[in-house]
């Protein structure tokens, strides 16, 4: 279910902090909105950001609000429907997401591209610094 449901928003505009199908999304809110189809509600607001927000601080601001509301599991570990976790830059935190479709493929939203599935070349797959699984809407 979440990969047709991440497959729905292919061609949606890229656009800063949006979560909106068809309108435009960035990738946080890629994995928003498929949150929002496959288990419901989102269980708290995001603050705004901003575009450099990556790239300033220590803390791994991603992956601490998915531990808040889905199961971690190795990267090594993940499987189709997994929600991945990109290191843009060796030694950088976790600023970007994407959603495993095949065990070499993925859907993401990418400035200037917009919502694509790609090849998870070795140059994505070496990035991957965090998994998680989306929890089945009775369990949260």
């Amino acid at each position: 279910m979440v990969i047709d449901v991440a497959r729905s928003w292919l061609g949606t505009p890229y656009h800063d902090q949006a979560s909106l199908r068809g309108v435009g999304c960035d990738c946080l809110g890629l994995a928003r909105g498929i949150w929002r189809e496959v288990v419901g509600d989102e269980p708290f607001p995001i603050p705004p950001y901003s575009r450099d927000w990556g790239e300033t601080g220590p803390r791994e601001v991603l992956a601490e609000g998915a531990r808040q509301m889905m199961p971690e599991i190795s990267p090594a570990d993940a499987r189709p429907g997994a929600l991945i976790l990109f290191r843009m830059a060796p030694r950088a935190i976790a600023k970007h997401v994407g959603i495993l479709t095949a065990p070499d493929r993925f859907i993401h939203a990418y400035e200037r591209l917009g919502v694509v599935e790609e090849t998870l070349t070795q140059t994505w797959a070496r990035k991957i610094a965090f998994a998680f699984l989306f929890p089945h809407p009775s369990s949260i």
